[in-house]
Formats: structure tokens, sequence, C-alpha cells
């Protein structure tokens, strides 16, 4: 059934951003720009709202307020912290007011989906709330996984063997490369695909609050365990529990996870007797886990217990030839959730800005990144000026954004130069210059590495290009045009005419 999700946030972009996400979830979202407006939402709204997603740093009434004034009347609705900080003070402080879970800005849309099933779920058992999150069309297989890298359909090939047996696997990889997605192929593939599923951010909790998290506490175990909480084992019990990073988890826990493990057995807090569960574990973790043991960060006898089947999932960059695949399917399925009236496509040009970048958060960076061009895009197709925040980050990459033409961070000397055009759009194809003293040329000062069909073009097309574009950027000095791209004169006019390259007119075929 669709719940209700109520934002509170003062910036209009997030909560436009956030509005689609709920809504791509099945669910209704209710939007105020402060605490207080939240409050009068709330109390209009007769008591319909099953979730809050809230962000703590707004004029007004500010997160904080907001959770004490929700404490003060009462109202257990779970609330999801939202913060641009991610210092463990503030998570400790969101979680004391009552905070349910806590969310990093930019949230990704798997992220949020995953908080918000969550505290649906733990409302509805706690019979806080009626209604559950609706499915998002069933569970990942490994059919879902888009590849056309060997390094990642090697990765699929050890998982499915993984997904045979109940032996514990550990997923190694940079954040974001799609460790919890390989995780639930696994699952799915498993005889344990009709079982829960419950995932842990080992990183995301606070010290003091990890151990009463995976393995529950009974009633009065500590300050403020007013009542008794299950924990992830046993809400994973006959299921896979999902550890992320758990690189990060204190060693005192380790020793309990070690017993978990070894057992079958965990030890509630402020129990009297070790309780029996059956989960199959997958850990993951983006760090180097055997150096960790040796620097004496993690148990060596867990690690050779967890570590029986590791795969090691590789970074964006290391399987370029996965982006365009991914570009694809991301916008596709963004542009039938927004419910777009016509097809959306992706240029030449802005295909090459993509694969050219580097991706230093991964796919989850590539999704988060066409989302957001997919929900604000004002055209049919999307091109580099939809994404400006990417190209400013690869060197010597010229954009032009939607108020004016400008080069990107890593220009020449970050300004122009004065003999070369003032600013040159990247997009391959809708080229444009600023004026010169030649103000009717259009030159291209982006070489597509792609093909429309999304392949690598050959070497010769793209030297073909070069050489043109160097021809006219010299305006025909054979010289320099052979010094700048470091060959010889004889071989610059032997390649014009292997082309039917025109030096006088490099835009147009040789006779």
């Amino acid at each position: 059934m669709t719940a209700h999700i109520l934002v509170i946030d003062d910036d209009p972009v997030q909560r436009r951003l956030l509005t689609n996400m709920i809504e791509r979830l099945g669910h209704v979202a209710h939007l105020a720009d402060n605490g207080r407006s939240g409050l009068e939402l709330m109390q209009r709204k007769g008591g319909i709202i099953n979730v809050i997603l809230l962000d703590l740093l707004m004029p007004g009434m500010n997160g904080h307020s907001f959770l004490e004034a929700l404490a003060e009347r009462g109202v257990d609705t779970p609330v999801i912290v939202q913060t641009g900080q991610g210092g463990i003070e503030t998570v400790v402080q969101a979680m004391q007011a009552g905070a349910f879970d806590f969310l990093v800005k930019p949230v990704s849309p798997e992220r949020l989906s995953i908080a918000l099933g969550n505290a649906l779920k733990m409302a509805s058992r706690d019979g806080k709330v009626k209604t559950a999150r609706r499915p998002r069309g069933g569970s990942v297989g490994f059919d879902d996984i888009v590849s056309a890298s060997p390094a990642m359909i090697r990765v699929i090939d050890l998982a499915r063997r993984a997904a045979q047996s109940n032996i514990p696997v550990v997923l190694e990889g940079e954040s974001g490369v799609g460790k919890e997605m390989v995780a639930r192929a696994i699952q799915a593939a498993s005889d344990r695909a009709t079982k829960p599923f419950v995932t842990v951010n080992c990183g995301a909790i606070p010290g003091n609050l990890v151990e009463s998290i995976l393995f529950g506490h009974e009633k009065g175990a500590f300050t403020g365990a007013s009542e008794k909480h299950s924990g992830k084992f046993v809400d994973a019990d006959g299921g896979t529990l999902f550890l992320d990073e758990i690189g990060d988890l204190p060693l005192e826990v380790q020793v309990k996870l070690l017993r978990a493990v070894q057992q079958g057995e965990i030890e509630t807090v402020g129990a009297r007797q070790p309780q029996k569960v059956n989960v199959r574990l997958i850990s993951a973790t983006n760090k180097d886990l055997i150096n960790e043991v040796r620097e004496g960060r993690f148990r060596e006898d867990l690690y050779y217990r967890l570590n029986v089947f590791p795969i090691t999932i590789p970074a964006l960059r290391r399987r370029k030839e996965d982006i365009p695949v991914l570009v694809r399917a991301f916008v596709e399925r963004f542009a039938a959730e927004q419910r777009l009236d016509q097809r959306l496509t992706v240029s030449n040009g802005a295909m090459a800005l993509l694969t050219s970048y580097d991706w230093p958060g991964n796919i989850r960076q590539l999704e988060n990144a066409i989302f957001r061009a997919v929900v604000l895009a004002e055209g049919h197709e999307l091109t580099v000026r939809d994404f400006p925040q990417v190209a400013t980050q690869i060197p010597g990459y010229i954009v032009a954004d939607r108020t004016g033409l400008s080069w990107g961070d890593g220009g020449p000397e970050g300004r122009t130069a004065p003999d070369r055009p003032a600013a040159v759009t990247a997009d391959a194809g809708a080229l444009e210059t600023a004026p010169t003293d030649q103000r009717d040329e259009r030159i291209e000062n982006a070489i597509a590495s792609l093909s429309e069909g999304g392949e690598v073009r050959k070497l010769a097309e793209v030297e073909e290009e070069l050489i043109r574009f160097a021809l006219k950027f010299y305006r025909g000095q054979m010289s320099q045009v052979a010094r700048k791209l470091g060959i010889g004169r004889s071989t610059l006019y032997r390649k014009l005419k292997d082309y039917g390259i025109d030096p006088d007119n490099p835009l147009r075929e040789a006779a």
C-alpha cells in the first residue's frame, strides 16, 4: 500500500528531487520548508503521515528543534534525518533526539528506498502505521545487473556460484560499485530467496549503538532502553544479513559477531541466555581487510571466518565500457518513472563527457547525475549542458552552461586565451564559439570517443578529426600544426593525402 512521507527541507531543489524519489517508490510526498510548517502540516493531515524525512539545518525551526517538539507532543512517527554534516556528534544527537535513521546528502535513490522501507517495516511491526512500502517490482536478480565488461561478467559468474550454497561471502570494492546489488542478486538466486534480506551499514551507526542494533537489547538493559529491540540478526532469521562496511565494526563487537558466525547464536544485550539464529552472512568492505588485520583493527579469526569466498568488484573507471550501457539504462528507467511525454536520448558529446570522467563515486554517483539530469531536463535530449558538475572536473574540458559560455576549471590558466576562441562548448555536433575575430566560425573542441551506437570509435576516425581541428585552430600553419601534433611535416602531408584533407579548407573534403 502507498505510504505518506513528509519531507521537511528549506531547499526547493532538494524537495523536488526527494519528491521524485519518493513518488518513484509508489508513495505520496507532502512538503514543508521548515520545522514549524512541518508540525502544522502534520496537525492538518490528522495523523496520516507514516514517515518524516527531515533536514537538520533550516531557518526558523531547525531539525533538532522539530525532533524536540515531536517528543513533547508524544508523536512516534519514524523520522529519517538527512544533513550535509556527517560527523559522529551529529548522528548521536539526532538519534538521541529520536531519529530512526540517518542519511548524508546527497542521498542515493537506493539508500533512501532502504531507509524508508526499514522505517515503514518498523512502524508497521510496532503498530504505528497500517501501510507498507509498495514493492519496486520484485527482488533484484543477476539479470538486472547491467554490464558489458568482462571483469563484471566474471564477478557475476562468481556470485552465481556463491548463491548455490550458504558459504560466507565478502564483497570487496570502492563505495558505490554495486556491492549491495550483487548481494541482493545472490540472495535472490539462493534457496533463501523468499526470506528476509536485511542490510546494516556498519559505518553509519554510532559506536555505542552497534551492538544493540545488530544483536538487540532487552527492556531496561541500559539507560534509554525503554522497550525491547529485536536486532538485525533476529530480523534476518532464515534469510540473509548484509553487513556493509564491515571493516568499520568496533573490535568489541567483532567478538560477538565471531560467535554468531561460529555457533549460530547471538547474545542480546541484557539477556541471560544466548539465542539461536539461522542467518546467511554477506559482508562488504571498501577497505583492505588483511591490512586492517595487520594493523590490529580487525580480528584475524573473524577475517578467516568471513573471507571464505571473496569477490572483488572493480571500480567504474576500470570498466568504462559499462558507462554507455549504464547511462542508457538509467535514462530509460528514470524517463519512464518521470512519465515523460517523449523519448529522452543522450547526445554524443554528453556520452563522451560521461565516459571521460573517472566517477570517484562509481555507479552511485553516475546514477545520481543521470537522475538529476532527467528530473531537470528541458528538452528531448541530454547534452553536456545537463552535466556541468561533471564537465568542470575534467582538465581542459570546456562547457557552456545555460547562462553563458566559459572555460571549465581545468581550462588554460582558468581563463580564455587571446589567440583562441573565447569559449567552446564540448557537445559534439552542437558546438558553439563565443565572439572572436572569426565570429561566424564554429570550431569543435571535443572529439567524441564513442560512436552513435555507443562503441569506441576507430583510431583513424579520431585522428582524422584531430588533424582537421588542428588545421583550423592554427589557421593552416603547417609547421605549428605538425609540432603541436607531435609529428613531422612529411608525416602530416602524408596523412592529409591519406585522409583527403584540403589544408586550405580542412572542414571540406579534398578534391
